[in-house]
């Protein structure tokens, strides 16, 4: 075991154990995952994970990094190896077929088995849906009680795969609890068949207290600036504000859209961005840190999302970005798509516009710096209403009731699920 911190288990501290299960501890762009896991109040929390970054940005104690096991050779049969690996592509064989150890037992590529049993959880919560299929055999082996969040992509990740979705149904069988960033995520996980009694909303803490609001003002020589902070991947919508843009800079030839983050986009970004002649007018700041995005959120008028559904249909939830932006005063331009209507509620703390529609969106940006005092309006009441709907310790203390109902037998479903 390689652990970057002592043991959790301290005798002067009997609050309950969760182990939180994750594949990475922690992608740069993790920082809602974060929030959850270093400011449980209730709870103990120990980390597990495959792989250990970022430690630097993301201070916890105790991340343990799990050790990987080398796949056993399986031997016995020639033909049922062959039928199971290149016909049926499911490997390991979900029934024994010669002998490895105890013959039927499957294979465990990590030792998280052995760590469970050693630190003994309350209650696992594993963080993503696919890393849930990709657990869950070691979870039905260490045996204790475990929950799953699921928080975008997610819900559409490998759904082309028949023997995935089959092992993401016994998921939904297993776990405890199914939770969900967003309303619209919980109506797909609804339609992928998760039993709506285990079905719970796990909103994004966000420190308001942290958070400078400041009502938004018209600038007086027309310098605005829209700013977007977010991972660069097709449903953030940046390339149908690219199309839009030019539209919008006719009026407001000052204006500048300026990008926060990184992603498998970037580079397109950049070329589409010099394609349309709009270098003056977009600025491209690569990955920032929280001082960084609290200063641009300061200097900006007016946040965008227009988020849209992708040809892989991987939706947006609630993003963690927007809330943000509009604690600290921003009015946002979105889109009607995934859980962006939960967080803003059209014409009262800014405007959506139809997805994939650079037109509508055009009209949309130029309908709202044309009034000042709708500006200021929506400024306000965008503070005011995530206040109440994301306030931190209000959405941390859902998530360890969620925690306590895990522990204390959750919504488990009492027809028995025969194991694939």
């Amino acid at each position: 075991m390689n652990s970057h911190s002592p043991s959790p288990n301290q005798p002067d501290d009997d609050r309950p154990l969760v182990a939180s299960l994750c594949g990475t501890y922690l992608k740069k762009e993790m920082q809602s995952l974060y929030r959850q896991i270093a400011n449980l109040s209730e709870f103990r929390n120990v980390v597990l994970a495959e792989q250990v970054q970022n430690l630097e940005q993301f201070p916890f104690s105790p991340v343990i990094e799990m050790e990987k096991r080398k796949e056993p050779r399986y031997r016995g049969n020639f033909l049922k190896r062959f039928w199971y690996k290149h016909v049926l592509k499911q490997w390991p064989p979900p029934v024994a077929i010669g002998h490895v150890g105890n013959a039927g037992q499957y294979y465990h590529p990590y030792d998280l088995v052995d760590r469970l049993a050693e630190l003994k959880p309350d209650v696992v919560h594993v963080y993503y849906g696919h890393k849930a299929v990709k657990y869950r055999r070691m979870l039905e082996a260490a045996g204790f009680p475990w929950l799953v969040s699921f928080h975008g992509v997610d819900v559409v990740k490998f759904m082309d795969d028949p023997e995935y979705v089959a092992d993401l149904k016994q998921v939904f069988a297993e776990a405890r609890l199914v939770l969900g960033r967003s309303d619209s995520l919980l109506e797909r996980l609804r339609d992928l068949g998760c039993p709506e009694e285990k079905l719970r909303i796990n909103r994004t803490p966000v420190p308001m207290d942290t958070i400078e609001y400041r009502q938004r003002t018209a600038p007086e020589d027309g310098s605005w600036r829209l700013f977007q902070a977010c991972r660069l991947i097709p449903k953030k919508g940046l390339f149908t504000t690219l199309k839009a843009l030019p539209t919008v800079v006719k009026k407001w030839p000052k204006l500048k859209f300026v990008i926060a983050g990184t992603g498998p986009d970037e580079k397109r970004l950049h070329e589409a961005v010099a394609a349309a002649g709009l270098e003056a007018n977009v600025e491209l700041l690569g990955w920032i840190d929280q001082d960084r995005l609290r200063e641009e959120l300061a200097k900006a008028h007016v946040f965008l999302h227009p988020s849209e559904l992708t040809d892989t249909e991987d939706q947006e939830g609630v993003p963690n970005s927007m809330v943000e932006a509009m604690a600290a005063g921003l009015p946002v331009i979105g889109t009607t798509h995934g859980g962006i209507p939960e967080a803003v509620t059209d014409g009262v703390d800014g405007y959506l516009a139809p997805e994939k529609d650079p037109d509508a969106l055009a009209t949309t940006i130029l309908k709202l710096l044309a009034n000042p005092e709708t500006l200021a309006l929506f400024s306000e009441q965008a503070h005011r209403s995530v206040r109440g709907k994301f306030g931190f310790s209000e959405q941390i203390a859902a998530l360890e009731a969620c925690y306590r109902e895990a522990m204390s037998g959750g919504a488990m479903d009492s027809t028995e699920v025969e194991s694939t």
